[in-house]
């Protein structure tokens, strides 16, 4: 495979077969971040579980102290009260039945996370499909189907993410910008990573951490050394 000359001079800077301390792989991903654009920087973290076995998932969500650096598009799909005070929380778009008909009729993905209140779940099945494989359906283990949508688009706003296993046994998360720096990106490291190492199913056997990764967009993998 043929590298461009930007990705050869960050794989030159690190040793990909190296593993550094979490501090001093933030700060290589940071100065492997190349691009003219302000890269994001990825955790990827691989778990000895079994993914396909459903009591060993590995799902859940958490607000980055430091948000993650993009501008989220909320969506709430309510009524009534819960509708005006999604409204007054900040969402970007509000609305009931004629937002899931939207979605079903012209194909409406344009938002970043939908959130909804249980009395709306029942509807919510006509659009499961088209937002089930995009990551956008509600769910309450994200805690994307509340009574309290007020305080989900608050947090959704502030930089909440949600983690959860692929079907390699990988979890590939942002936590924020190279703007941000090393105290800002490491500070959210720690955050995702203890709630991840928290999250371990009781079902999962051996080693629970396998291998952590750290990325920037356009940057090679480095190498973290994580220790429980």
């Amino acid at each position: 495979m043929k590298f461009g000359k930007k990705y050869r001079a960050s794989l030159a800077e690190v040793d990909v077969k190296k593993g550094y301390d979490p501090a001093t792989a933030v700060n290589n991903a940071i100065a492997t971040a190349k691009a003219k654009f302000d890269e994001s920087i990825e955790l990827h973290v691989r778990l000895g579980v079994a993914p396909r076995q459903a009591d060993q998932q590995v799902r859940g969500t958490v607000v980055l102290p430091n948000g993650t650096g993009k501008k989220v598009k909320v969506l709430v799909i309510a009524k009534g009260e819960k509708a005006d005070a999604a409204t007054a929380a900040g969402a970007d778009i509000v609305g009931a039945e004629e937002i899931i008909q939207k979605i079903i009729s012209d194909n409406f993905l344009d938002f970043d996370v939908c959130i909804t209140s249980p009395d709306m779940m029942g509807q919510m099945g006509r659009v499961a499909r088209i937002l089930g494989p995009k990551g956008l359906m509600p769910s309450p283990k994200s805690g994307t189907v509340t009574m309290d949508v007020a305080k989900a688009v608050k947090d959704a706003k502030a930089g909440k993410v949600e983690y959860r296993l692929d079907k390699t046994a990988i979890i590939h998360c942002p936590i924020g910008k190279k703007s941000f720096g090393q105290e800002k990106l490491l500070e959210n490291y720690n955050t995702l990573m203890d709630a991840i190492v928290k999250a371990k199913p009781a079902a999962a056997k051996g080693v629970y951490i396998k291998s952590v990764t750290l990325a920037s967009t356009m940057g090679p993998g480095i190498k973290v050394i994580h220790r429980v």
